[in-house]
């Protein structure tokens, strides 16, 4: 065993003592008037990262799609600051003349509420609903017009009239309204729960509060940062991205803390000198939190690869989000311990020469010693069983399905579809080269699925036409997309049409075939360069390729056993196009985290002690601090489970399973015991390997 007298220093002569801790007290001081400082002079921006955000309709879209063009393109038709509010008024058994004089009264007020013009009432076939069509300025306040012309639809509606307002107006208005204030509550929330975790793992009324205003820091220097990037840089960024950062930071940042305090409190039950004991703690955890760090970081900068520009924007953003929180705990954190002294841990006050008390990781580490095999094989079985999850999991989802409660635009959006052609609400738009322009209408009219064609509206400069097509089926709907599809098809056949087919339809199939690409090009980049990070960490090729393959179980057994969540207490059937790649991405880069934790400890233990007794040493020694990161980071998460959007329902709770089962099974059996098995082959080619395959 390891002496504490091993890694202490001897005093003698050492007369210049009071003087140094004196220069470190200060210096620590300093560490955190710096910082102090520097909040003030980022707070402003951290405080206006929502003025850049933008949650438009070309904020979620492919780059290079066609749906993407035509929303480019409009600008060039004076339209492109243009949406159509679709408002349907409906009666069940059908209007009555009362109703239908009513209505057609309330028009002049309606088009007061839009942007030049007013297309109604549309009376529906069966003479159970009417509709409008308001376009609306995206300039001038499109979200306050929606809600007065809610407000006003609402108060002259019939009685026994049911009254919504849809379309692309309606639509945007419900997406944006999710993410109104979204910051400051996952703030509040992510606060609240990890305060909560971190007072019941130090159980003191003080310890807590350095980490959590550490973290609160870095959060505020990454939005800063971000706010910049966006604002002077061109980086995108959305409501979703923003609302990932603040959870992202806390989490990762909590984690990072956790490890250092841990090892701090260690080398205090060796070390008189709090600084002596910080400057050994930091020498031995900092290589583990830069090496984490680097690796989410890598992980998460994949995401540029990507052609979907939500998925970018996270990926940037995350980044700065997780190298900010690096940052700020292993400088302002440790400044703040070692400033306060030894009296912050109370009740629990490492002394020296105190040993630990047992918190039954010994127990833990001894079972996996006896038997690593049946235990790795077992916990093999248990992720595979997960697995069986993926079998329901449906990737593609309507707009009703992407709320947990249906806003207004959806059930506008199901009366239409009851009482008109499905996609009246949202007209498929083809953009096209003008001199191709009666062909293009022929051959729109001439594709199934196609309700109506529009006449074509001629672009500013002559160059391009516009053709509005309805089609029969909802916007959202497959049917709709495999319309879509046909029309490409039959576009493409056009000589010298140079047709792009856009809207809300062709958006939807853009995105789910630009997800399909993204997983082909992201994921592989994104396992070559962790696994790289790993080879430098570890000094070795088999440990990583090892990590890197519990960690995808992990993630597929994560990905089965949310699907299998979401459907059965949830009630959600299918979830968003990006989840399985963002997940991943999550998942495999903080996978990879914890067991950087684990396997960094394990190969100092090795190399002092041999295989076999360095293995369940790392686990026994960091098994408590591991689990309660894993245990923070998912509660962080698991904040998302609150959110009325699917999409980020589905990924807190991705997250949070990944991170529970990846920190209580993987890396607390499987790992170890594969690392058992194995024996020291797993630090092939490296010295390790060689120096103790006598002894495993």
């Amino acid at each position: 065993m390891n002496s504490p007298l091993k890694y202490a220093r001897p005093a003698v002569g050492r007369t210049d003592l009071p003087k140094k801790r004196s220069r470190a007290r200060w210096g620590a001081w300093g560490i955190v008037l710096f910082w102090v400082v520097v909040m003030i002079g980022v707070g402003p921006f951290a405080g206006r990262v929502s003025d850049v955000e933008d949650n438009g309709p070309t904020a979620f879209l492919p780059r290079e799609a066609q749906s993407t063009r035509v929303a480019e393109s409009l600008q060039r038709f004076g339209q492109s600051d243009l949406l159509p509010a679709v408002i349907v008024f409906a009666r069940d058994g059908g209007l009555t003349a009362a109703d239908k004089a009513a209505i057609t009264a309330e028009g002049p007020r309606i088009e007061r509420l839009g942007t030049g013009g007013i297309d109604g009432p549309i009376p529906s076939a069966d003479g159970a609903a009417l509709m409008y069509v308001v376009p609306i300025s995206t300039n001038d306040d499109p979200l306050g017009a929606v809600e007065r012309m809610r407000d006003q639809v609402g108060k002259a509606s019939p009685p026994g009239v049911d009254a919504h307002v849809a379309g692309a107006a309606g639509n945007l208005y419900d997406q944006v309204s999710v993410f109104q204030d979204l910051d400051s509550t996952l703030l509040l929330a992510t606060v609240g729960v990890v305060t909560v975790l971190l007072l019941l793992t130090y159980r003191s009324p003080v310890l807590w509060l350095l980490p959590l205003i550490a973290v609160g820091f870095g959060s505020q220097l990454a939005t800063a940062v971000v706010y910049v990037l966006a604002k002077y840089a061109d980086l995108p960024v959305n409501g979703q991205s923003g609302g990932i950062l603040t959870v992202l930071v806390f989490g990762a940042g909590t984690d990072y803390a956790l490890l250092l305090i841990s090892r701090y409190r260690e080398e205090l039950r060796r070390h008189a000198d709090r600084y002596q004991a910080m400057a050994l703690a930091l020498r031995r955890t900092a290589p583990a939190v830069l090496a984490s760090a680097g690796t989410v970081v890598v992980g998460l900068l994949c995401l540029l690869a990507a052609d979907q520009n939500s998925t970018r924007s996270l990926g940037a953003v995350g980044a700065v989000g997780v190298a900010g929180a690096a940052l700020v705990i292993l400088t302002l954190l440790p400044a703040l311990l070692v400033g306060f002294g030894r009296w912050v841990f109370w009740p629990l006050v490492p002394r020296v020469g105190s040993e630990p008390k047992n918190s039954g990781w010994g127990t833990v580490a001894a079972a996996v010693g006896r038997r690593p095999r049946l235990l790795w094989t077992s916990a093999v079985v248990f992720l595979l069983a997960m697995m069986v999850g993926l079998t329901t999991l449906t990737l593609g989802a309507s707009d009703a399905q992407q709320y947990r409660t249906p806003p207004d635009s959806v059930r506008g959006q199901e009366l239409v579809a009851k009482h008109f052609p499905a996609g009246s609400t949202e007209p498929t738009q083809v953009v096209a080269a003008s001199g191709a322009s009666d062909r293009v209408v022929a051959a729109a009219r001439s594709t199934p699925g196609v309700s109506s064609v529009q006449a074509p509206v001629r672009s500013r400069d002559g160059g391009l036409v516009l053709v509005p097509v309805t089609l029969s089926d909802a916007p959202d709907s497959a049917a709709a997309e495999r319309t879509v599809q046909r029309l490409r098809s039959a576009l493409a056949d056009v000589p010298q049409a140079d047709a792009s087919v856009g809207g809300r339809t062709a958006s939807t199939l853009d995105t789910r075939e630009t997800a399909v690409r993204d997983r082909w090009v992201v994921i592989p980049l994104a396992l070559v360069a962790i696994a790289l990070i790993l080879v430098a960490v570890l000094r070795s090729l088999v440990a990583p390729l090892l990590l890197i393959g519990t960690v995808v179980l992990s993630y597929l057994a994560a990905l089965g056993g949310t699907s299998l969540i979401l459907e059965a207490v949830f009630g959600v059937d299918a979830v968003d196009y990006s989840l399985p790649l963002l997940g991943f991405l999550f998942l495999v880069s903080l996978g990879v985290d914890y067991n950087v934790f684990l396997m960094t400890r394990v190969r100092e233990e090795v190399a002092a002690r041999g295989h076999r007794e360095g293995v369940l040493t790392g686990l026994r020694t960091t098994g408590g601090v591991i689990t309660s990161a894993g245990v923070v980071l998912a509660g962080t998460f698991a904040v998302f489970l609150g959110m009325p959007l699917v999409a980020m329902l589905a990924m807190g709770l991705l997250v949070a399973v990944g991170v529970l089962v990846d920190t209580l099974v993987v890396r607390t059996l499987l790992v170890p015991a594969l690392a058992l098995d194995l024996g020291p082959v797993i630090w092939w080619p490296s010295w390790l390997g060689r120096r103790w395959r006598v002894r495993p």
